[in-house]
């Protein structure tokens, strides 16, 4: 992993301490307990890439203010960072509300280390695509959700970046807005024209 860090969001006892344990065996440059946004932006300042790998919790909408105040960070390399969840469940529902809180991964039992890195690896050195509308914040979900959730801005305003993750931080790649056209009055609209 070179100089990314690693923060584990979760107890100090339980999941968290197991996720802990894991994640230190994986070459991270450092690897910590989440504290505080304000901590991990000073951590950044040597380590450039940042991944918050949050525990499982019996309610995964106790992890929303946390991802979101990730997501909401005015620096750009928080504010895309990796945010990944081990769930002890493959429950459809949870990974439906991680993927909506802008989680880019959610992994399941079992956590091997092989099997971790490999899912990590994945966030890295490859062009993804995150979309911002005024109500979700994170990686291209269209093609990660069932039936009947669409993606990106759900017919209204986006912005879409394209993000590139490495070791040594991360880089914009593109960043484009689109506003859909107003729609046209019923008593503006042009009369049919008829040609002979």
């Amino acid at each position: 992993m070179l100089r990314a860090c690693a923060f584990v969001v979760g107890a100090d006892h339980g999941p968290g301490a197991t996720l802990l344990e894991i994640v230190r065996g994986l070459g991270f440059a450092s690897t910590s307990r989440f504290s505080t946004l304000a901590a991990a932006d000073h951590h950044t300042q040597h380590s450039p890439l940042a991944f918050f790998l949050f525990s499982a919790v019996e309610d995964v909408e106790t992890l929303r203010p946390i991802a979101e105040a990730v997501r909401a960070h005015p620096a750009r390399k928080l504010q895309f960072s990796p945010l990944i969840y081990f769930s002890h469940s493959p429950s459809l529902d949870t990974i439906r509300h991680c993927i909506n809180m802008g989680f880019d991964d959610v992994i399941t039992l079992p956590f091997s280390q092989a099997r971790v890195q490999e899912r990590i690896q994945r966030q890295i050195g490859q062009p993804l695509a995150y979309f911002e509308t005024s109500s979700y914040f994170g990686p291209d979900r269209r093609t990660r959700l069932g039936a009947g959730e669409r993606g990106a801005g759900g017919g209204g305003s986006y912005r879409r970046f394209e993000i590139l993750r490495q070791p040594t931080g991360i880089s914009i790649l593109s960043d484009e807005s689109y506003t859909p056209p107003a729609p046209v009055e019923a008593d503006n609209a042009l009369e049919p024209s008829y040609y002979l």
